[in-house]
């Protein structure tokens, strides 16, 4: 078995909205709140930012005025079981993926408990049930995942890939994995020895072109299996 883990949801980087989705580090209670959507989008298939409103109330926070007139570009999409990539890292989950393999996604959130405090966290995963080129997906079928919502040139290689029901989905409860060391946030070093690795320098935890592999997949699955988590095919 093979596994990745990426990096998604709305963060401080201008490309992430300027802005963290909110966690209660006490319950592990958090909103998924996307990165901005930047393509144009078939007509309908648009995700407003304001569809967030009622899941952001329980946290007592607000979107900001710049995401709230924008829309969404939501991926991983939790209720479909489906996350889709373009360039370099499509062509890393292509390499590196199969059937049954999985897709462990994090976000950075921020603590309401705690002001101006985030927590790196995962929030979901996908087994890989399999693959399929954006461009291909029928009309019918577009609303699964971002990237099939995008108008799409003919000759374009984004990809999705879908997740097995039952065993992919939201975290009910975020499970937090990073802390800030080394002037970067990084997996806390005894889940790195826990989970028996990960491909990059020290975990580093930042966005790269190229996604980092769990070094021992059946450590790290082990770990996970501890903390009981349960899945949702749901977004919030």
């Amino acid at each position: 078995m093979n596994a990745l883990l990426v990096r998604v949801g709305a963060d401080c980087s201008a490309g992430g909205g300027s802005w963290n989705g909110p966690v209660d580090s006490k319950s592990g209670d958090f909103a998924y709140v996307p990165i901005p959507e930047t393509k144009l989008v078939h007509s309908g298939l648009e995700k407003a930012y304001s569809s967030l409103d009622p899941v952001l109330e329980r946290f007592r926070v607000e979107l900001p005025l710049k995401l709230r007139l924008k829309n969404m570009h939501l991926d991983p999409d939790f209720t479909n079981l489906t996350y889709g990539d373009q360039g370099r890292r499509a062509k890393q989950l292509l390499r590196c993926l199969d059937t049954n393999d999985m897709i462990v996604f994090y976000a950075g959130l921020k603590d309401v408990r705690r002001k101006g405090y985030l927590i790196y966290a995962i929030i979901g995963l996908l087994i890989v049930k399999d693959f399929l080129s954006a461009v291909e997906i029928s009309k019918k079928d577009r609303d699964i995942n971002a990237h099939s919502r995008r108008v799409l040139a003919p000759d374009a290689e984004d990809i999705v890939v879908r997740g097995q029901p039952g065993v992919s989905g939201r975290l009910k409860r975020c499970l937090p994995i990073g802390e800030f060391r080394d002037r970067a946030y990084r997996v806390q070093i005894d889940l790195l020895e826990e989970w028996g690795g990960l491909s990059v320098k020290d975990g580093y935890l930042q966005r790269s072109a190229s996604l980092p592999r769990f070094l021992d997949v059946p450590r790290f699955v082990r770990w996970l299996k501890r903390q009981k988590p349960v899945l949702l095919q749901a977004n919030n």
